[in-house]
């Protein structure tokens, strides 16, 4: 589900990359929504990581498709139990759309959220509360 609203995001807020450029990008990105949705998690997380290591390459290591591409490999690996994989590519993708957008940005909402979700599995509610907090105030200075 995350991940479906993750490449939702992208397109809606614009960070899609230049035309031609990123079109093996979209592909795999396309792929993946796919394979996520078949249920095959395997595949789909090889897919993501090609998918992010393209956007790396070609749009750059800090922009905000690249942290598209890390949440969507972390929700993967959530779905698949590794928290610990997970945990690491959230915090990127966070600190990417922190520095893109500013931290009271809407657009970084998503990404506290997803990360409070995992620490709540990983049994880490105090992590988890003040990520939440945060993106409740984001959400009522937004509304």
């Amino acid at each position: 589900m995350f991940l479906l609203i993750a490449i939702a995001v992208l397109m809606l807020t614009g960070t899609t990359p230049a035309r031609g450029r990123g079109i093996e990008w979209e592909t795999l990105n396309d792929e993946v929504m796919s394979l996520y949705a078949a249920g095959k998690h395997d595949r789909a997380v090889v897919v993501a990581t090609k998918a992010l290591a393209v956007a790396e390459k070609e749009m750059g290591a800090d922009l905000p498709s690249v942290a598209t591409d890390l949440t969507n490999l972390a929700n993967l690996y959530e779905a698949r139990g590794q928290y610990a994989a997970a945990e690491p590519l959230f915090a990127r993708s966070l600190a990417i759309r922190e520095k893109a957008f500013g931290k009271d940005h809407p657009d970084v909402v998503s990404n506290l959220e997803n990360m409070a979700d995992l620490y709540r599995k990983m049994d880490r509610a105090k992590d988890a509360e003040p990520l939440e907090e945060r993106a409740k105030a984001i959400r009522a200075i937004n509304c």
